[in-house]
């Protein structure tokens, strides 16, 4: 079957730069990974490399679902507001042991480690977490799970560590530049998911009943046993999450719109099918009604008054 120009120039709009994949999981001073190649987990779940996110000549270091798919289903960006413009870029591990992108003799991109060390290498783990390691104890110095972007894997932490004083947001991602949006967790005055745009609240999520978030449809035969939140006494609340039902792959992603969805894999269609998303109606926009206001999608108006209040302008 011959394929139409159209459909080719889609494709090679939306490439990954990665034809062959190194012989381990490891990348070191010695063993750097090039724009043509990959780095995949032991398991083979996911792959590190260089890829485009369309037509313009800009190039960016990921991780990626290792999938069937022709287009990458890409869940962590390194250099997102900082692309290169060729095929010249590296990874690999810097004189003081850092993780760096390479252009050249620039520097584009480099892990934070406050301590330089010397031995040191990094490791795409089957999670999809890639991890900065000491090679003499195996201490990790960094990880990507630490530094989300726009989508949050199973065993990632997304909240605030008060041991650490960081904060762990999902941020939606415009190449080449960090989205408008930002996905985060809500500690009051009830614990709930929450979406903020340009860092202002935008949509309230679905809150916490110490066993599942209410109202997130056909969350108990998805994954109910999986889901967790932890807040502790110290102030540090993350939320977290292993899928129940490890022969299927499912993640959540904030798409550059402020939409916080739900994804599967279908294998049938090779592609992705959103779960659930919010928002979902305009009554999950933050304060849609104004104060004292209530919001039902059903009915027309959809705001109106609770009791012992009324409008401010009866016409409106």
């Amino acid at each position: 079957m011959s394929s139409s120009p159209d459909f080719l120039l889609y494709l090679s709009c939306l490439c990954v730069a990665s034809l062959s994949a190194n012989s381990s999981d490891t990348i070191s001073s010695r063993e750097p990974v090039r724009d043509s190649e990959t780095e995949v987990s032991s398991g083979k779940s996911f792959k590190l490399g260089f890829f485009r996110p369309g037509k313009p000549a800009s190039r960016y270091v990921g991780i990626m679902f290792n999938l069937p798919s022709p287009t990458p289903t890409v869940v962590w960006v390194a250099n997102r507001d900082k692309p290169l413009h060729d095929s010249s870029g590296i990874v690999t591990i810097s004189e003081y042991g850092t993780l760096v992108i390479m252009n050249g003799q620039e520097i584009v991109w480099s892990s934070s480690v406050s301590n330089s060390l010397r031995n040191t290498t990094a490791q795409l783990l089957d999670p999809g977490n890639l991890v900065l390691k000491d090679s003499s104890n195996g201490r990790v110095l960094w990880e990507s799970f630490r530094d989300p972007t726009d989508s949050l894997l199973q065993y990632m932490k997304i909240g605030i560590d008060k041991s650490t004083n960081t904060t762990a947001l999902m941020k939606s991602w415009r190449s080449p530049s960090v989205g408008n949006f930002s996905a985060g967790i809500q500690p009051q005055p009830i614990l709930q998911a929450f979406i903020w745009k340009n860092s202002v609240p935008y949509c309230r999520g679905v809150p916490w009943n110490k066993l599942i978030f209410i109202g997130m449809p056909g969350m108990q035969s998805w994954y109910r046993s999986g889901v967790n939140l932890v807040a502790d006494n110290n102030g540090t609340i993350y939320q977290t999450f292993s899928n129940a039902d490890q022969s299927s792959i499912l993640y959540f992603f904030l798409n550059s719109t402020g939409s916080f969805q739900t994804r599967t894999w279908d294998p049938s269609k090779k592609d992705w099918e959103v779960k659930w998303a919010n928002p979902r109606t305009e009554c999950d926009f933050y304060a849609k009604c104004g104060p004292f206001g209530s919001c039902n999608p059903k009915i027309s108006p959809m705001c109106s008054c609770i009791q012992g209040f009324k409008p401010k302008n009866e016409r409106e």
